[in-house]
């Protein structure tokens, strides 16, 4: 009886529920197993920018450490993708430029806010038939995976309003053929929302 009872109240819960909670909830599991690509953001603090806040976006020269050779300046171009959709005043540096080259673009630009970006690491496994044909080499097979360092800088101050960390891993489902910076688009286009206070998603 006692078993009746739990499983009565557990369908009456699920009922509920919406779908898109549940949807949520199994892609949060399925993320945190290593089906789906994961990532993790941590921030310094919890500032807010307002929607009209014009932000320059630059990345550093830096490049990361191993085998993956990113793109260049392929951070800055992934995080103007994401930031473009929530605040309507964005521009960003055509290359890499130094700390000081960007905010003097910044300030040129009228930009109340510098977002500096860096590719501070980047593992590129093997994560397809061609690419374990060429390097042979069975123990560099699974997950790709990343880390992101931001710093947001108010250019008339140069007050560091937030620094923030991203850390992301690859998922088995889209393990074929993936790189590294494949896995920056959806935590930069979070970290956009999380400074306009919205939540994450």
């Amino acid at each position: 009886m006692r078993i009746l009872s739990v499983l009565v109240a557990v369908v009456l819960l699920a009922g509920c529920m919406k779908v898109s909670d549940m949807a949520e909830g199994t892609r949060y599991h399925l993320r945190d197993a290593g089906i789906l690509d994961h990532s993790e953001t941590r921030r310094a603090s919890s500032w807010r920018l307002q929607p009209d806040s014009f932000i320059y976006i630059a990345q550093g020269h830096f490049v990361p450490p191993g085998d993956a050779h990113p793109r260049p300046n392929v951070v800055a171009e992934v995080a103007f993708e994401g930031f473009v959709e929530y605040f309507p005043l964005v521009r960003r540096a055509p290359q890499p430029l130094g700390l000081e080259q960007a905010m003097t673009q910044a300030r040129a630009a009228g930009a109340h806010y510098l977002l500096y970006t860096r590719f501070a690491a980047a593992d590129d496994r093997i994560g397809s038939f061609d690419e374990l044909n060429e390097q042979r080499a069975v123990d560099r097979l699974g997950v790709d995976s990343g880390v992101v360092q931001l710093m947001l800088i108010e250019t008339g101050t140069r007050y560091l309003v937030d620094t923030a960390r991203i850390r992301s891993r690859g998922g088995l489902l889209n393990l074929y053929d993936a790189k590294p910076d494949q896995l920056l688009g959806p935590p930069l286009r979070d970290y956009a929302r999380r400074l306009l206070g919205l939540a994450e998603r």
